[in-house]
């Protein structure tokens, strides 16, 4: 079974290689494309747009794809950054950018909890209805740091303090790091159902 990995970033691509290894599947990315679209996230949640990204690359190639969309949400900012993580820095937004946007607010915040978590839902697209979506939600909770720590992962992981291992995200090894993350999490339960479809498609 073919499953396009929904998404143009490489660092995501990564890690979802890497969490769905294993199954008897071939996962396909857009470098096994000659064009691949950037599918626009106009929804106001997570959940709306990984349905979006997996049921508008089904579209697309006709082939079933998997969608995940993640947020950081901080207490201090009222769940902020949340739907709009990606690009909360603005337009031109970068990792670095976004993390330091995130620790500017915390120093003029008047709240003093730095409690965040982060959110991960995976949409997989079976076919072109919408009843053949099926969704998983994967969450994971921490705090956030004063400073950058680590130099692994992307995203927020280097403000991501995770109390359990003493480390940022950014600290942790990638297998560290897959076994307790919010994708990590989304993702277990989003194998189980690839799974259930191989098994139902062998019967």
């Amino acid at each position: 079974m073919d499953i396009i990995l929904a998404t143009n970033n490489d660092d995501k691509i990564r890690e979802m290689n890497s969490l769905l290894a294993g199954l008897d599947i071939t996962l396909k990315t857009r470098r096994d494309f000659k064009s691949f679209p950037d599918i626009e996230e106009t929804g106001t949640t997570l959940l709306e747009n990984a349905i979006l990204k997996a049921r508008g690359i089904y579209a697309e190639f006709g082939i079933p794809a998997l969608a995940d969309d993640s947020g950081l949400e901080v207490d201090a900012l009222n769940g902020a950054p949340g739907v709009f993580s990606a690009r909360y820095s603005g337009p031109d937004s970068t990792y670095e950018s976004n993390c330091c946007k995130i620790l500017t607010e915390l120093e003029k915040s008047a709240h003093q909890s730095r409690n965040a978590r982060f959110r991960c839902v995976i949409a997989i697209a079976w076919g072109p209805t919408s009843d053949s979506v099926e969704t998983t939600h994967g969450t994971v909770e921490g705090l956030i740091t004063e400073e950058f720590k680590g130099a692994s992962g992307f995203g927020y992981d280097p403000i991501f303090y995770y109390p359990p291992a003493a480390k940022t995200f950014a600290e942790m090894s990638r297998e560290e790091k897959n076994r307790v993350s919010h994708r990590g999490v989304a993702l277990e339960k989003a194998r189980k159902l690839i799974q259930h479809r191989l098994t139902r498609t062998v019967d």
